[in-house]
């Protein structure tokens, strides 16, 4: 009886030995990404946070609290920078999505040499962001540069124009070259997405009738709805951290006209060895593009829901 009741157990203690060891494994496995992670993001924002009560800089720390937190609060500079920036973001973007969904359409349609187009539409994305904007760089030049030559020639000016010389001019010349750098990634996604919609419902519409405004409002739009909810929250996300754009254009200027919640750091933390101010404006960053990702993954779910994409 007792062998019996052994040999019973047996075959339950070996499942869980193998449940245990099946486990390990599993833990095993995801260790480099989860110490990737603490190393890599944990610790980095950890420290930041640390830092933003900190008045540090090349001659050491000491700890305010919440001081730093507050003179950005009652900082009217602040104030417009963090406006500044999300207007930035909204037009840049809202003109990626719909440059991006044009030229989606246009790659998708069948014209002779498609494929050539589709390959020339990449270069702005695959071009080094740096070498790309030296080249922007050099068209908004007032006395050498082709767009105010142009301009002259036509009689829009009578002289030489520095696009990057006045507030208004450079904000809007630096929208221009974040648009034409972001605007091919979102038109692949799009073409991607388009190229995934069945050729059966056109067809059904199209023996229904219905024209190509029509096909376009009720089926293109609706298929790819979740693809330009992801794109545009995800271009927001990035847009929001562009960097190196406005840095290599104007560096802020003239006259701050062009600086970010990014810049704006960046020039506190590191041109004014401020570490202290800047960890807190990074912690204000890491704040709104936090609450972008939960309104990504809020609206994302119910376009998922609405229209049956699990």
């Amino acid at each position: 009886m007792a062998e019996l009741s052994a040999q019973a157990s047996q075959p339950a203690a070996d499942a869980r030995s193998r449940s245990m060891s099946e486990g390990l494994f599993g833990w095993l496995l995801v260790a480099p990404a989860m110490i990737f992670i603490a190393v890599i993001v944990a610790w980095p924002l950890a420290e930041t946070i640390r830092l933003s009560f900190m008045e540090a800089g090349l001659g050491g720390e000491k700890f305010v609290g919440l001081e730093n937190y507050e003179d950005l609060a009652d900082s009217r500079k602040f104030h417009q920078t963090v406006v500044r920036t999300f207007y930035w973001m909204f037009l840049s973007v809202g003109i990626k999505l719909v440059m991006g969904l044009i030229g989606a359409m246009l790659l998708n349609a069948a014209v002779p040499g498609r494929a050539l187009f589709r390959v020339l539409v990449m270069p702005p994305w695959v071009i080094p962001m740096a070498i790309g904007c030296i080249g922007w760089l050099w068209l908004y030049n007032g006395y050498f540069g082709v767009l105010s030559g142009v301009m002259m020639k036509l009689g829009i000016t009578d002289g030489p124009f520095e696009f990057l010389a006045y507030k208004s001019s450079a904000f809007y010349s630096a929208v221009v070259t974040d648009v034409w750098v972001g605007t091919p990634m979102v038109t692949l996604f799009f073409l991607a997405a388009m190229q995934g919609v069945s050729r059966d419902l056109y067809e059904a519409a199209w023996v229904d009738g219905a024209g190509r405004w029509y096909r376009f409002r009720r089926i293109t739009i609706p298929q790819i709805m979740p693809v330009i909810v992801s794109m545009a929250l995800l271009s927001a996300i990035f847009t929001f951290n562009s960097f190196e754009i406005i840095w290599i254009l104007t560096e802020g200027g003239p006259r701050s006209a062009t600086t970010t919640l990014i810049i704006d750091t960046y020039k506190v933390a590191i041109g004014n060895y401020k570490f202290g101010e800047g960890a807190a404006r990074a912690v204000i960053i890491v704040v709104l593009l936090a609450a972008f990702s939960l309104i990504y993954l809020f609206f994302l779910n119910k376009i998922n829901k609405r229209y049956g994409v699990k």
